[in-house]
């Protein structure tokens, strides 16, 4: 695993170090610090994860592949990153309930589903945002055990006999499982919206991903609710199944940015961060008094 040293060796090739450090509580950026006074960030890195050090001061940037939306401590722990394993587990299953919602190869029952949603979307990611509680992540462990839950309760609609959800529902005709379920989704859509506000501040790949879920959630909710006698709304199902497979895609990024550093790969993955974060104010500090030094050299 690579360590600290290495991901500020890297970083100091281009002048830059990729953690921020605060004074009493905020940062330096709060209290106008300038560039001398403070250690810009990494903005193409990765921020990586294994970090053990003693100072209580330090904080690394959001970053995807921690499933951390905002500034945050490195975690002092003796196991690995968590969050590229439950990013994984949601991005696989996800593909592939996104696949059948697209009509791929004819393919329109999700029975296959069921079992990957109940051993990796479901169970392992169920894990994985408990190990994220473990080490302190507020965010990850909220974000993965939710969405362990859903894959684990929407394994147990589609599955004959069990709880009989889908046969009970179905036994009056198609139309009351149709809208439960709309309305079952539209819950999902609600409350990936709040996390989506939560990554505002954080990167590019980070916010995308819960976009474009929220979106394939709402498309998905109101596909079935909106449905008809032959069934669901097939062109906002399949549209969600367009939006399911880029949050999938977006999922797999930021468990490769988690994963790959200097041991096991020739490049970093970039997370880009946005520019009114504080990542992203910490450069533009950088870039004003660079320009500031030079106009005072010129003159």
């Amino acid at each position: 695993m690579a360590t600290a040293q290495e991901h500020q060796n890297a970083a100091a090739v281009g002048g830059e170090t990729p953690y921020s450090k605060e004074t009493n509580g905020t940062s330096a950026i709060d209290h106008g610090a300038t560039t001398k006074q403070r250690a810009p960030y990494d903005y193409g890195g990765n921020p990586l994860a294994h970090v053990r050090t003693n100072d209580s001061q330090l904080r690394m940037p959001a970053f995807g592949g921690e499933f951390q939306p905002g500034l945050y401590r490195p975690p002092n722990r003796k196991f690995g990153n968590p969050a590229p394993l439950g990013l994984s587990a949601f991005a696989l299953t996800t593909f592939v309930l996104s696949l059948i919602n697209m009509g791929t190869r004819n393919i329109g029952e999700p029975n296959i589903v069921v079992a990957i949603a109940f051993g990796y979307g479901g169970l392992v990611q169920l894990l994985a945002g408990m190990w994220e509680m473990a080490v302190g992540n507020t965010f990850g462990a909220t974000a993965l055990s939710s969405y362990g839950g859903f894959w684990l309760s929407f394994a147990i609609i589609l599955t004959p006999g069990g709880f009989q959800i889908e046969s009970t529902l179905e036994a009056k005709g198609p139309a009351p499982f149709f809208n439960s379920f709309g309305l079952y989704l539209m819950g999902w859509f609600i409350f990936t919206f709040i996390l989506l506000i939560c990554t505002l501040k954080s990167t590019v790949a980070f916010f995308s991903l819960f976009f474009t879920l929220d979106l394939a959630f709402l498309l998905l909710g109101i596909g079935y609710l909106q449905h008809g006698a032959a069934g669901p709304n097939t062109g906002c199902i399949k549209a969600g199944g367009v939006f399911g497979i880029l949050a999938a895609f977006l999922a797999w990024y930021n468990a490769l940015a988690g994963i790959a550093d200097s041991s096991n790969s020739f490049f970093v993955i970039p997370v880009a961060h946005f520019p009114w974060s504080d990542t992203g104010r910490e450069r533009r500090s950088k870039v004003d008094n660079s320009n500031a030094r030079d106009a005072a050299h010129v003159a």
